[in-house]
């Protein structure tokens, strides 16, 4: 990797008084800022088929601190509400490439409370943050340390629902470099009670954080609903509420931060299903043990780790039937219900365990596309005894051209 990668540095911190009233009059600002030039881009647009970019906004941003409704505008540092302008640009941009949805006003109450600020608008020296409208440096535990030398471009300044504050420092991180090329490959099949399952036969268990503090979480939530909204009451238990599910987020986090690093470190190749989770979460039986999951994070954590040392990953079709598909001899199965959790097959008598053979037959599916470019979507209109023997050769030609061991064939995106 020839460029420093940019890394986001994230610490808690513990505002004073006049510091956390600042930053609440910024983010009430920020939140403002967005809605109206939402509303103003959004008007021009049904009313005089117009669109409005950034500069224009940025115009209108100068008019609204003029008017004495929104002259508050003023009172607090500008650049965070340039920011917002800046977001809210990048928005339209997303929607206009089909990435993403029309965007969305910001609620008071659900949204996330942040602001951002860039090089003119803090002082970071000596390891101190001092931040624009505010005379003292942010109290930071620094829980590490920032990359040596470096001084961050961006400092993000959050707030969650539990009341803890973060500050996100963007740097410039040398440390981040490609590691030694290995050859080892590994296929990773997702699941439930095993969080995931790799080609080795080694099962992650599955933590399961909600549901370690599920009745804790009731608790709260019932005392919650018992309160009269609007009270200081109903506040104070609300935020018990956000701090329960703050540690269930955080350990989760952790846990797959970790994983994901252990998986990027020890194999050049990862080899994943692309799974559609959000698909899958309409499964009523299903949604809350896959959200505990979080298998979409960890996709994303491998996504980037892989960049950014060097490795290789690789997403299968989400219809390849690996569960169904013999790792031995090729074979597909017709049916493979969920609580099938092992099976013998008929063609050469091997006996699988259900997930391993899927993360075996996940591997060879993609070390097949990395090598040979083949697809992996399966043949639907063939029988499958044929589809069986072209997933077999399929594995046999991977294994040839990477001189990888007797890797299987490919997999899908089903919830193993």
């Amino acid at each position: 990797m020839t460029e420093p990668v940019k890394r986001a540095f994230r610490y808690r911190f513990y505002p004073s008084d006049a510091q956390a009233a600042e930053l609440m009059r910024t983010f009430g600002c920020v939140r403002t800022v967005y809605n109206l030039a939402l509303q103003a881009r959004t008007s021009a647009w049904y009313t005089e088929r117009r669109r409005i970019n950034y500069v224009q906004t940025s115009a209108l941003l100068t008019a609204w601190k003029k008017t004495e409704e929104y002259a508050y505008l003023a009172e607090v540092s500008s650049v965070p509400l340039q920011q917002a302008l800046r977001h809210l640009q990048g928005a339209f941009t997303n929607f206009f490439e089909k990435r993403s949805a029309y965007p969305r006003f910001k609620s008071r109450k659900k949204s996330r409370n942040s602001a951002e600020y860039t090089r003119s608008a803090f002082v970071y020296r000596d390891g101190r943050l001092t931040l624009a409208k505010m005379r003292e440096p942010l109290d930071i535990a620094w829980s590490r340390p920032l990359p040596k030398g470096q001084v961050p471009s961006t400092v993000t300044v959050s707030r969650d629902s539990a009341g803890r504050w973060f500050v996100s420092m963007l740097c410039e991180d040398a440390s981040v470099k490609a590691l030694p090329t290995s050859r080892a490959a590994v296929g990773v099949d997702a699941g439930i009670t095993s969080l995931v399952t790799l080609s080795t036969g080694e099962k992650v268990v599955n933590p399961k954080f909600e549901k370690k503090d599920r009745a804790k979480l009731a608790r709260a939530q019932r005392e919650l609903s018992r309160k009269e909204k609007g009270s200081r009451n109903h506040d104070k238990a609300r935020t018990r509420v956000a701090r329960i599910h703050a540690r269930i987020a955080d350990r989760r986090r952790d846990f797959l931060h970790k994983l994901s690093t252990r998986l990027v470190r020890e194999n050049q190749t990862i080899v994943i299903e692309d799974l559609a989770v959000r698909n899958m979460l309409k499964n009523r039986a299903l949604a809350r043990a896959i959200s505990d999951a979080s298998w979409a994070e960890l996709r994303f954590m491998l996504e980037y780790k892989a960049r950014w040392y060097g490795r290789e990953l690789i997403a299968v079709d989400r219809w390849y039937p690996s569960s169904k598909t013999c790792s031995a001899c090729g074979h597909l199965v017709a049916r493979m219900p969920l609580n099938i959790r092992e099976w013998t097959c008929t063609a050469c008598g091997a006996h699988h365990d259900r997930d391993e053979n899927a993360a075996k037959n996940v591997l060879a599916a993609g070390l097949a596309v990395s090598a040979c470019g083949a697809g992996v979507r399966p043949q639907r209109r063939v029988s499958g005894r044929a589809a069986g023997a072209e997933a077999g050769s399929l594995r046999r030609s991977a294994g040839q051209r990477r001189g990888v061991g007797e890797s299987p064939s490919t997999e899908s995106g089903e919830a193993n």
